[in-house]
């Protein structure tokens, strides 16, 4: 367990905390393929040592990059595990080009995410791709790590998701036909960035109508609503869990940002806030909930894994809520950080940072931490300290392309910003 360090200012205690959740990927990755593992604890019914995740992994490389950035990690460590990664991805198993949700991480066979459902996760290699491309802007005086991360991008077959009547499906197996549960990809959720790479692929690009006539047109997509003098502009009732709003913003940068139906840093930074409110109205009395402890969103729960949200809400805190909301909410957010630090540190901070979720109503904490919540923290303080992870990824061609297909404008879009 690692020790608190209390009295820390506010820039070295950030720091500190994105170097140790970063320690999640650079410690604990899959000796043999570098990917991420989904979970260090838990008991969920699979291999933890061997269960490696897509979505996370690209979520870690980008955390990675982070840590070769600051100095943590040497980069040429760095870049090897980019190169183990490739090898890796190279060889195993793919559908159409789409990488499953788990693979096995010495083997590469894909892992079913539930019983039958061993396909490929469009959402996932969405992330996938995400962090690669981070990485392949990163190591740009490396020509031959771009090349194998474009012959990844260019495989993915987004256009083999389309039902006939233009929704995205997120999981297909190409011998088998739609689960009768398949669900589209629709309505304001972490799946944007599949829309954008999908219509930023010229090899298999998915049409921006699928985007305006599907995805846009879900029946919880808009909201406008006020909560607590909070306007949202998307999402479900109370805005969801805080995971829908933070991931599709890990690489794009959602500052300026605008199509016809939101600004995505208003919407960002607006989601935040009302998952505050809710903490602070506290309508069901949980312990420990205040200005200092907030953050409701998917994680580990006393019950299983729960999609907390305003309309979910079990008592259980996830520091990645607040955390990863550093870059769109900072002066909400920092309490949260030094009170989980400073005064909650010896219950829920070890080598790899903070735990995945704990309940003070329950004197419950998580067994576990998860990639897809170590890494949003890592990112999120980055990109509020410097935007590192939104102008290598922002910047890349096909990020662009496919903004300015749906019909996206931001500055960065600009020719004469870039």
């Amino acid at each position: 367990m690692a020790d608190v360090i209390r009295g820390l200012d506010d820039a070295a205690l950030r720091d500190r905390v994105a170097q140790a959740c970063a320690l999640y990927f650079l410690d604990w990755s899959h000796p043999l393929s570098g990917m991420a593992r989904e979970r260090s604890g838990g008991a969920f019914g699979y291999d933890l040592e061997e269960t490696v995740c897509t979505g996370g992994t690209g979520f870690g490389l980008l955390a990675q990059i982070v840590a070769a950035h600051r100095g943590w990690r040497p980069r040429r460590e760095i870049l090897g595990r980019v190169e183990r990664v490739l090898g890796f991805l190279e060889s195993s198993d793919r559908f159409d080009g789409v990488f499953p949700h788990f693979l096995h991480g010495s083997t590469g066979r894909a892992l079913p995410i539930m019983a039958g459902d061993e396909g490929g996760d469009l959402v996932e290699t969405a992330f996938l791709m995400l962090g690669l491309l981070g990485a392949a802007a990163f190591f740009g005086e490396e020509p031959w790590v771009a090349a194998r991360i474009g012959a990844l991008f260019d495989a993915v077959n987004w256009a083999a998701h389309l039902r006939e009547d233009g929704a995205v499906m997120w999981h297909r197996h190409p011998d088998r036909p739609w689960r009768p549960d398949a669900l589209p990809i629709r309505g304001w959720n972490e799946a944007l960035p599949v829309f954008v790479l999908g219509a930023g692929s010229r090899s298999h690009p998915i049409p921006a109508s699928s985007y305006h006539q599907s995805w846009a047109r879900a029946p919880a997509f808009r909201n406008g609503r006020s909560y607590g003098g909070t306007r949202l502009p998307l999402g479900p009732d109370w805005g969801g869990p805080l995971f829908l709003s933070q991931y599709p913003f890990l690489g794009i940068d959602p500052r300026g940002l605008r199509d016809a139906y939101a600004d995505y840093g208003v919407q960002a930074r607006n989601h935040a806030l009302v998952n505050r409110h809710h903490c602070l109205a506290n309508p069901h009395a949980w312990a420990g909930y205040g200005p200092d402890c907030w953050g409701l969103t998917a994680s580990d729960d006393p019950g299983g894994y729960v999609a907390h949200s305003p309309t979910m809400d079990t008592g259980v805190i996830t520091p990645t809520a607040a955390l990863g909301s550093i870059p769109f909410a900072p002066d909400e957010a920092m309490p949260v950080l030094r009170h989980l630090h400073d005064d909650l540190g010896a219950r829920i901070w070890g080598d790899a940072g903070f735990v995945d979720a704990f309940s003070l109503s329950q004197d419950w904490v998580a067994e576990s931490r998860l990639a897809i919540d170590q890494a949003p923290i890592v990112m999120g303080l980055e990109n509020r300290r410097s935007g590192l992870l939104w102008r290598l990824v922002s910047g890349r061609p096909e990020i662009r392309r496919g903004l300015r297909a749906l019909g996206f404008a931001a500055p960065y879009l600009d020719p004469a910003m870039a």
